[in-house]
C-alpha cells in the first residue's frame, strides 16, 4: 500500500529550469508531452531569469498516478540541460 497526500487524476503544475537556449523549451515540452500528452498553451508559463541566462517554465496538466509523476521527474532530471524540476 502506498500513501499518498494526492488523489488522481489532479491538475499539477510542474516547474522545470534551465538555460535559457532556441531549444530549451521544445525539449522540456516533448518530454512533458510523451508522459502526459498534449498540454494546451495557455497552460504554459514561461519566465526568463533577470538577467536572461535562465528560463523556468510551468506546465500544468491533469496528472493521472503517482507512477506517471515519478516517470516524468525521473526523466526531466536525467536530461543534462534541466537544472531544476519542482
Amino acid at each position: 500500500m502506498t500513501d499518498s497526500l494526492m488523489q488522481f487524476p489532479c491538475s499539477f503544475p510542474l516547474k522545470v529550469m534551465g538555460r535559457r537556449t532556441q531549444s530549451f523549451r521544445s525539449l522540456v515540452l516533448g518530454i512533458v508531452q510523451k508522459h502526459v500528452g498534449a498540454i494546451d498553451e495557455n497552460a504554459i508559463e514561461e519566465r526568463p531569469s533577470r538577467d536572461g541566462n535562465y528560463l523556468s517554465l510551468t506546465c500544468t496538466f491533469e496528472a493521472s498516478s503517482r507512477e506517471q509523476l515519478d516517470a516524468l521527474y525521473r526523466e526531466l532530471t536525467a536530461h543534462e540541460k534541466v537544472l531544476i524540476v519542482l
